[in-house]
């Protein structure tokens, strides 16, 4: 009897253990084969954005082909994903694309070529990220990293608080059939790009600017992003998360929840501001456009070395308008009048204005002369 009752112990345990392993290596099969369909739907989420903005580049054969495989990629993922995932994927890996991973980029440079770095930035070797403490610049990066996911994180809960709780439609609108670019889209980038302009200025200035003695968020605002006299392109993201929100995400998601802009005008909003931000604070005297962003990233290193005195806001024309620029500092018309004088415009326009006229009065002459031949030939003829 014991010896029975032995073996049907070792019996019961070695089925136990087949169980178990049977269990254990089905659940990681099964855990594989979703983490290859979730990486998988990742990667198709930008093929739609990025073959859109292929576009221009291709003649009118291969823009229709373009736009073909567009069309039926966007339809694809509509029909495929649950549109919130769809906003919230496609958001985050904008902003890893434009602003992360470019901004750590631009870091690795500054602290691995110093010498060579210091020569192109505009205030030389004290602008270098490398010039913080190992602490405190592990500390900007962790926290610049950390609002860019929060505030796809809010956004998320926010729209899923419209839709769910509230039972309203979402902030921002997904539809199989993408809107116009020309002018439904054209149009939602422009107001959002303005309006967006116009909040930043005032809850930069007006709430996070207030007294401090009078503003928690003030007071947050000045102990984390001014604690840096200097930025570098990750540090736009480096705030306290509720300041964050308030200057950098809640502007532009707001005038999306007002104007319920479609998904893919989002999209490229979300990319123009994050390219913006990755420009503006890189502190490099080098930039794609003199005449913008140049001007743009001056201002903001003269607001960061102030402590705040001015330049409130991104593009510098409400500074201008309310006279809130940092003393002594240009303003967006000396900018414009610099880049006039530089390159020469009026003497480029007037000489333009001159050959079109030349071109214009050679086909009056070459018209005149072709029709008084022809009346000559057709006299001949009925001669």
């Amino acid at each position: 009897m014991a010896l029975q009752a032995l073996r049907d112990e070792l019996v019961y345990y070695y089925g136990y253990t087949q169980g178990r392993a049977f269990s254990v290596g089905d659940l990681f099969s099964r855990t594989s084969a979703k983490l290859l369909s979730q990486v998988s739907s990742l990667m198709t989420i930008p093929l739609p954005l990025l073959s859109f903005l292929a576009v221009p580049f291709f003649g009118s054969s291969s823009t229709t082909v373009s736009l073909a495989f567009f069309l039926l990629t966007w339809v694809t993922l509509v029909s495929t994903h649950d549109p919130l995932y769809l906003e919230l994927i496609g958001t985050l890996i904008i902003k890893i694309i434009f602003f992360v991973l470019p901004s750590l980029a631009v870091l690795g440079f500054d602290s691995l070529i110093p010498s060579l770095s210091a020569s192109i930035k505009s205030r030389g070797a004290a602008q270098l990220p490398t010039q913080l403490s190992s602490r405190k610049l592990r500390n900007v990066i962790f926290v610049s990293v950390f609002n860019v996911a929060f505030s796809v994180l809010v956004q998320g809960l926010c729209d899923f608080v419209l839709t769910e709780v509230l039972n309203i439609r979402s902030a921002i609108r997904v539809s199989k059939i993408p809107p116009a670019p020309w002018p439904t889209m054209v149009k939602e980038v422009l107001y959002g790009l303005v309006c967006r302009g116009f909040l930043h200025y005032f809850i930069h200035r007006n709430v996070l600017h207030a007294s401090p003695r009078d503003s928690v968020l003030s007071r947050w605002h000045a102990d984390w992003a001014h604690s840096l006299k200097h930025p570098f392109s990750l540090a736009s993201a480096y705030d306290h998360p509720v300041c964050h929100l308030l200057t950098d995400w809640a502007p532009l998601y707001l005038t999306t929840l007002f104007f319920r802009f479609h998904v893919l005008s989002w999209y490229i909003l979300t990319a123009i501001v994050s390219l913006e931000q990755f420009f503006i604070y890189s502190g490099y005297s080098v930039l794609p456009s003199q005449i913008l962003l140049a001007g743009m990233a001056k201002r903001t290193d003269s607001h960061y070395a102030t402590g705040g005195k001015g330049n409130y806001g991104r593009w510098g024309v409400l500074d201008w308008i309310f006279g809130t620029s940092c003393p002594g500092d240009a303003d967006v018309v000396d900018d414009f009048q610099e880049e006039v004088g530089r390159r020469d415009i009026k003497q480029h326009a007037s000489n333009m204005i001159g050959r079109a006229g030349e071109t214009l009065r050679k086909d009056y002459d070459s018209g005149r002369r072709s029709s008084s031949q022809g009346r000559r030939r057709s006299k001949r003829q009925a001669a």
